[in-house]
């Protein structure tokens, strides 16, 4: 949302590097100017910084200009006010050319310095973790529940074209939408569909006033979405955004024929083994530490957050294990088949035999990693960090 002018200045501040947010400028701004002195600064700025892309982006070449972090507030609700204010979460950061004990690192943990880059590939031997489909469509290939009846009766060929779109708000609170799925459309079909056929046509028109080349290409194929990344077998979805409030993101297996949308990602062919180490505390843990946040809410990435994730050496027995307590947490949530993943997911509402079932998984794959039960959050994302390092020297 940066202005032209706003690009340029950060152009001219950090020339090799894009996607900075703005308020990376006063940083450093702030960094030339204490070059050899003893000049100590800090700054209280949005909590992005200290998110995703922006402990490598920004930190990492101000640290290997000499910069030390000496102290960290971690991210709180900025109060004021202002009529109409909006939430504001945020950070404090203080740092300079000395160094301090402990060390602090880009993500505000006293830890050694780690700086977690983009990845196109897992760093360990799993699936792969793939982004959702995009429409851009105006949504003129979205049925509403709502309209879904009406629609069906005055177009009962279209019956067989339709699926049950997901994206993350669909899947943690249980709404149901759906969606023209027209890959197999035969002309024949798609002619003898004219309320279809409506639809197909203002996909083409919204395509070509695009601004993007890429896009108004799309405009050649309004049948199909603009991306398709649909698996072709049963996936574990994994949602976008998810409540800050949460311990644990809502997670699970989907069939092939439940379309998804671009805000969740899919890895296909997952076992319940994946589904145990990912739904586990330890990578609530690495997760809520390197990714990136919407506000407050997490926003998970498989380039930063999936495949930098460090995964346990285990055997057969300890998969074994991990797959069974999975499976007892999925039949935990089965007990419940009237409440949304939303409901099951609230720490003030969360039954106890689903989360008995958690901490029961949590602690086997703790064990799998050698960590103490006693282990902190802080201290898990120190030692996960540390076999990052390891994986990666």
């Amino acid at each position: 949302m940066q202005t032209a002018s706003q690009k340029e200045d950060m152009q001219i501040l950090s020339p090799k590097t894009k996607n900075l947010d703005y308020v990376c400028a006063w940083y450093i701004k702030a960094s030339q100017y204490m070059k050899n002195t003893s000049v100590k600064t800090a700054f209280v700025s949005t909590n992005s910084i200290v998110q995703g892309e922006h402990p490598s982006t920004l930190w990492k070449p101000l640290m290997e200009q000499g910069i030390f972090i000496n102290f960290g507030v971690p991210s709180f609700i900025w109060n004021n006010e202002a009529k109409g204010k909006a939430a504001v979460y945020c950070v404090i950061i203080g740092f300079s050319y000395h160094k301090t004990e402990p060390n602090i690192n880009p993500y505000l943990l006293k830890a050694p310095n780690v700086f977690i880059e983009k990845r196109s590939k897992p760093l360990s031997n799993v699936p792969k973790m793939k982004k959702g489909n995009e429409m851009y469509d105006d949504a003129n290939l979205i049925i509403e529940a709502s309209e879904y009846d009406e629609f069906i009766t005055k177009e009962p060929l279209a019956e067989k074209y339709i699926r049950h779109y997901v994206g993350s708000e669909e899947f943690i609170n249980k709404k149901t939408r759906y969606c023209l799925w027209l890959l197999d459309v035969s002309p024949n079909d798609l002619r003898k569909m004219p309320l279809v056929m409506q639809r197909v046509e203002a996909v083409k028109e919204f395509r070509l006033a695009s601004k993007r080349e890429a896009t108004r290409k799309t405009a050649d194929t309004p049948t199909r979405f603009s991306v398709i990344h649909q698996p072709e077998s049963d996936y574990i979805l994994m949602p976008v955004v998810s409540s800050e409030k949460r311990e644990y993101v809502p997670i699970g297996f989907m069939s092939p024929d439940v379309i998804v949308s671009y805000a969740v990602f899919t890895i296909p062919n997952a076992t319940l083994y994946h589904f145990g180490i990912l739904t586990s505390s330890v990578h609530m843990a690495w997760m809520r530490a390197v990714c990136g946040r919407l506000k407050g809410d997490y926003r998970y990435s498989n380039t930063i957050v999936y495949n930098n994730f460090p995964w346990p050496d285990t055997n057969e027995a300890g998969q074994a294990e991990i797959t069974k307590l999975a499976q007892n947490a999925l039949d935990a949530r089965a007990n419940h088949p009237t409440s949304t993943l939303a409901d099951l997911y609230d720490p003030l509402t969360m039954p106890p035999d689903l989360l008995k079932a958690h901490k029961a998984l949590d602690n086997a794959v703790m064990k799998l990693y050698n960590f103490p039960k006693t282990q902190t959050e802080p201290e898990t994302v120190a030692a996960l960090m540390q076999l990052y390092q390891q994986l990666t020297k």
